[in-house]
């Protein structure tokens, strides 16, 4: 199962001793911890997401242990018995960490002035986060062999993880952090829950309050919803109840923005339908690109390439609503030229906004603005064939990225079922992907790999002080290599002799 993948969950009442489930956390933590509520002889307990986890058959190597008050302090003293390191996490809202081992532990006092843990569980998010079981005060030889401790359940989050819902405590939760409204979702997406009526509006009454969460809180949150393989269930929900729109209201300007022909859906539309077929081209990559199968699925291991290929479709037209024209001296054709270019100036804008991290950005931004090539390469192809020198100018633009390409190319044309859509395109993506991938492992790898000649070269045989046109002359070589008429040293410096002639 790859990374981010969703499990099929089916929540079960708790029948084992709940207790027993600290086995699956090493000896040292759970001693250390009993051995604090001894000498602070003051309560703590598991509570929130990991007894959800619990009840959801997740493993999980986190802990989350709630507390009367004084995080700190018992964050320090756990991090001192074990030899950990102690992370304060927000001193305002008293919480702390202690990781030992990659083992996360989290502490966090009563929030909001709750003067019990009941009254602390009522003040979280949705009830399948607020039960808590307090924790042991001694660690036996077996946990068979103590009676299991009462499960603390003031909302009903066992019920509602049976019925799987997802229930907000109460619309203040909404309103003390706003950023809950996108947790919903993420639950959701993670654990193929669904949001109960009376929560979806809450929701919508609130989502105005966006705009006070920080945007790389927003960022992750929308990152967990797509990391899972369908996120498109959970866009369509956010769509639904208006929360797509307060948040990439760019997208919305492509409603009722008619296509030509080749399309059936409207921007926005095309959009939505682009982002389900990368998901389902992503599933089984081999179906789309016959013999590829492995290459794309190596290609998908890639940090983080799943998700961003989704932000990819889902934006890949956002130039559309800006550069649609009728042409009238072409009987009323549709056209959108260069939308390409500026969907990825609109793109940047949202990226900016979210404050993506770089790399992110400028993978989607490249691949936005350059999503129509292989339409183009194909119509090339078919028309007149293709050049060394094409090949060569793709794989150079997309940096190596050209799996990702296609694959949005792939889910591009997927989501375009118009009557006038030429037929047999797919299968002409996925031959034109054939042919670029034979090309570049069979002539231009091993061209971009190992160079001819160096700067060095150029200074020591033919006196040129370095500057811009090193650049172009070795951009200029690498094409003659590719296209044969270059293959060792000596050919390298005579090209480059009569190069200089040709520019004085």
């Amino acid at each position: 199962m790859t990374k981010g993948e969703r499990k099929s969950y089916k929540p079960q009442a708790m029948k084992t001793n709940p207790w027993k489930l600290l086995e699956q956390y090493p000896g040292p933590i759970v001693e250390a911890l009993a051995a604090l509520t001894r000498e602070k002889s003051s309560a703590c307990y598991i509570a929130g997401g990991t007894i959800r986890d619990w009840f959801m058959g997740v493993e999980s190597q986190d802990l989350d242990i709630t507390v009367g008050r004084d995080s700190f302090g018992w964050a320090g003293a756990l991090a001192r018995k074990l030899g950990g390191t102690f992370v304060p996490m927000d001193v305002e809202e008293d919480v702390a960490r202690v990781v030992w081992q990659e083992i996360c532990v989290d502490f966090s006092s009563f929030r909001e002035g709750a003067k019990s843990i009941e009254e602390d569980l009522l003040k979280r998010d949705f009830t399948i986060n607020n039960m808590a079981v307090q924790f042991p005060t001694q660690v036996p030889a077996s946990w068979d062999s103590v009676e299991p401790p009462e499960i603390l359940d003031p909302g009903g989050g066992q019920k509602d993880l049976q019925d799987k819902i997802i229930r907000s405590t109460s619309a203040a939760v909404f309103v003390s952090d706003p950023l809950r409204l996108l947790r919903a979702y993420r639950f959701m997406a993670k654990f193929g829950l669904r949001i109960e009526p009376y929560t979806e509006k809450q929701i919508r009454e609130h989502i105005h309050l966006l705009y006070l969460t920080a945007a790389e809180r927003i960022v992750f949150e929308l990152d967990a919803i797509m990391s899972v393989p369908d996120a498109i269930e959970t866009i369509e929900a956010m769509h639904d109840n208006a929360v797509l729109e307060e948040l990439i209201p760019e997208l919305y300007m492509g409603l009722g923005v008619k296509q030509p022909s080749s399309h059936h859906l409207d921007v926005f539309g095309h959009g939505i339908a682009a982002l389900k077929h990368m998901e389902t081209v992503q599933k089984d990559p081999g179906a789309y690109f016959p013999g590829q199968g492995e290459l794309f699925r190596e290609y998908l291991q890639r940090d983080r390439r799943r998700i961003l290929l989704k932000w990819a479709a889902l934006f890949h037209d956002l130039g559309k609503p800006e550069t649609h024209a009728i042409r009238e001296d072409r009987n009323g054709r549709i056209t959108f030229y260069n939308h390409d270019k500026e969907g990825a100036r609109i793109f940047d804008i949202i990226a900016a906004r979210f404050k993506w991290r770089r790399d992110d950005r400028d993978f989607v931004s490249r691949l936005i603005s350059i999503h129509m090539w292989p339409f183009h390469l194909n119509n090339a192809r078919k028309k007149t064939g293709l050049t060394p020198r094409a090949y060569l100018r793709l794989i150079k633009t997309t940096e190596e990225e050209y799996p990702g390409l296609f694959m949005l190319a792939m889910a591009d044309s997927l989501a375009g079922c118009g009557a006038g859509k030429p037929p047999g395109m797919e299968e002409d993506i996925a031959n034109l992907f054939y042919d670029v991938e034979t090309v570049y492992r069979e002539t231009i790898r091993p061209v971009l790999t190992k160079r001819l000649l160096t700067g060095n070269d150029l200074i020591a045989v033919f006196g040129l002080a370095p500057g811009p046109a090193f650049r172009e002359i070795f951009d200029c070589l690498e094409s003659a290599q590719v296209e044969g008429k270059v293959q060792d040293k000596d050919q390298a410096l005579l090209w480059v002799k009569n190069y200089l002639k040709l520019h004085k």
